[in-house]
């Protein structure tokens, strides 16, 4: 009888298996794509699939699956890309609007196409202004590289304290500052190279002949107000969708796990660096201490960031927020001198204007957003891409080298698998995207040779819709590109 009842038993567990571990499965899958495109998993963990941003399309192995066109030498006299030839706006209209008028993109959908020639004849769709999300972070690198220019550098130092054996990690905001060096390996595939706080341990513990005792301080005064944005969602710091934002961050403030933010990423940075200082021979007594050190302090040993024209690709490509926000805070310190989220916004805004775009419109509230309070006008995007890709646009050149192309590299990768294959390659476009909220801008280069700067947005769109809403606008910058869209013959 026994047996005969574990043997009932054995089969009722295998009828279990058989029938819910399939429905389990798909359910856990199902959660982790959910998980994936609502917190950039593949970005924040999976770094190394993102392809180098700066490597031209044909050099990178394109995703699995991917299928693209049979190539066919041009025919002779075939037009080359040209960005001044103007658009045609009624076949500009007759490739898109069908795309556009995808009821997946909800009620209030945006689109903007003209080329790349300031002054040209410009297609319009909707009211102009939209909740940009992601695509903010081109407004404020466009900035960063026109204040700052693009061979400027950040500067971390180590300086002598007030007290013999005191030595003080002073923050110079740099966006991609680590708590170590990278391995050979990583090094062959990370762009750009990273300066860190264990090489700067290492100079300051010969500056101080590599013994003795010493109390570690650290300086973050180089930026100021709240190191959360109160234009953003309360949970995004406390649930480590973002972190604070400071002038002294290692590893974009994220804890040693990867997983969880720091509260406080001056203090992490500095712990960092006294660890590194015990591991290079010197005795660190006690916790590192906040202070701000008087100008003029003798500088023991210093390390420098990669050119800032490197940064914004890097961050453009990844669509990393810490990275724009602290470059952010950068610009409202050269146009403003204050480092804040609301000076950064508003020198972003006025570097611009002064560049002849018009911002009258354009409401900022902070570098990467991540704010739903922001609101832009599609042609203050389309004027800024006119700028970076013209002849006098040459500071900024990195900010349409730093767009991802569709179906190969960064946040459009594995994108573009709908609509024309002919676009993947010939589209380089930032993304965008928050709850209910889609957005792409960039540049197609057209079937007769036109260059087209474009923005299509939808933001106002349903949850149930976060997959189907950016296949749309896969769709319309794939329709400009599979477009003959120019003005005359082609």
């Amino acid at each position: 009888m026994r047996e005969a009842g574990g043997s009932k038993r054995r089969r009722d567990v295998r009828h279990l298996v058989v029938t819910w571990l399939p429905t389990l499965l798909v359910l856990a899958l199902l959660a982790a794509g959910v998980g994936a495109h609502r917190y950039e998993w593949g970005p924040r963990y999976l770094p190394w699939l993102a392809a180098d941003p700066v490597t031209e399309p044909e050099a990178v192995l394109p995703p699995a699956g991917l299928d693209l066109p049979d190539w066919s030498a041009p025919e002779i006299g075939a037009e080359v890309v040209d960005g001044s030839r103007a658009i045609a706006p009624e076949k500009v209209a007759a490739a898109v609007t069908p795309e556009l008028s995808d009821p997946d993109l909800g009620r209030h959908v945006v689109g903007a196409v003209t080329s790349l020639t300031p002054g040209s004849e410009t297609w319009t769709s909707g009211d102009g202004r939209y909740l940009p999300a992601s695509t903010t972070k081109l407004l404020t690198l466009g900035a960063a590289l026109a204040t700052l220019g693009p061979d400027h550098r950040f500067t971390t130092r180590v300086v002598r304290g007030e007290k013999p054996r005191e030595i003080v990690l002073v923050g110079g905001g740099d966006p991609l500052l680590a708590s170590k060096p990278l391995t050979i390996a990583e090094a062959e595939s990370t762009y750009p190279a990273r300066a860190d706080v264990s090489s700067l341990a290492l100079a300051a513990a010969d500056a101080l002949d590599g013994r003795g005792r010493v109390r570690v301080r650290f300086d973050d005064s180089l930026f100021s107000g709240p190191t959360d944005n109160p234009a953003w969602r309360k949970d995004y710091v406390p649930d480590d969708i973002v972190s604070p934002i400071t002038a002294l961050m290692v590893d974009s403030g994220r804890e040693p796990d990867g997983d969880d933010r720091s509260d406080d990423p001056s203090l992490a940075a500095a712990r960092a660096f006294a660890a590194a200082l015990d591991a290079a021979g010197l005795t660190v007594a006690g916790e590192p201490q906040r202070v701000v050190v008087p100008p003029g302090t003798e500088e023991l040993a210093s390390v420098q960031s990669a050119p800032l024209s490197e940064i914004a690709e890097r961050i453009i490509d990844v669509s990393d927020n810490e990275g724009s926000e602290v470059v952010a805070h950068h610009v409202g310190l050269a146009t403003s001198g204050t480092g804040s989220f609301e000076a950064g916004a508003a020198g972003v805004v006025g570097t611009l204007g002064e560049l002849g775009i018009d911002v009258g419109g354009d409401e900022l509230y902070d570098g990467s957003g991540l704010s739903r309070r922001n609101r832009v006008a599609a042609t203050t995007v389309l004027a800024l891409l006119q700028h970076a890709a013209g002849p006098d646009g040459e500071a900024m050149r990195s900010l349409v080298t730093g767009l991802p192309v569709a179906g190969f590299t960064g946040s459009l990768t594995y994108r573009f698998a709908e609509g024309p294959a002919v676009a993947r390659g010939m589209v380089r476009a930032k993304t965008g995207t928050l709850t209910g909220v889609h957005a792409l801008a960039g540049i197609a280069a057209g079937r007769d040779g036109g260059l087209m700067a474009f923005v299509f947005a939808a933001d106002k769109t349903r949850p149930e819709d976060m997959y189907d809403a950016p296949e749309a606008l896969d769709r319309a910058a794939a329709a400009l590109a599979a477009c003959r869209c120019s003005r005359g013959p082609g």
